[in-house]
């Protein structure tokens, strides 16, 4: 059985997103988390769909959105998602600091 599993540094973004949403727009946000929700679904049951990033660590993965990117690696039995974080940042330097897979 294909499954997803949310690391802890994905979690702390997935929370600070919550937060900015709760203060901006909350109805914006559920629709985010939802799609999150459906994109993850996809991803666990077709791993391969996303982009490689493995210019940036081996492995690594993504998949856009609403103006994020889900970051993740294939696991044997589905996908372990890394990072939620704008695709406007700077990936490179936040993978040089994390100590996360």
């Amino acid at each position: 059985m294909s499954r997803y599993i949310i690391a802890p540094s994905a979690s702390r973004d997935l929370n600070a997103i919550a937060d900015y949403f709760l203060v901006q727009n909350m109805e914006a946000g559920e629709k985010l988390f939802r799609e999150f929700n459906n994109k993850c679904q996809n991803l666990a049951k077709f791993p391969n769909i996303g982009r490689s990033y493995a210019h940036i660590r081996p492995l690594l993965r993504g998949l856009p959105l609403d103006g994020y990117i889900i970051l993740y690696r294939v696991l044997d039995d589905g996908v372990k998602i890394l990072r939620v974080v704008s695709g406007r940042q700077d990936l490179e330097s936040l993978f040089a600091e994390s100590d996360d897979e």
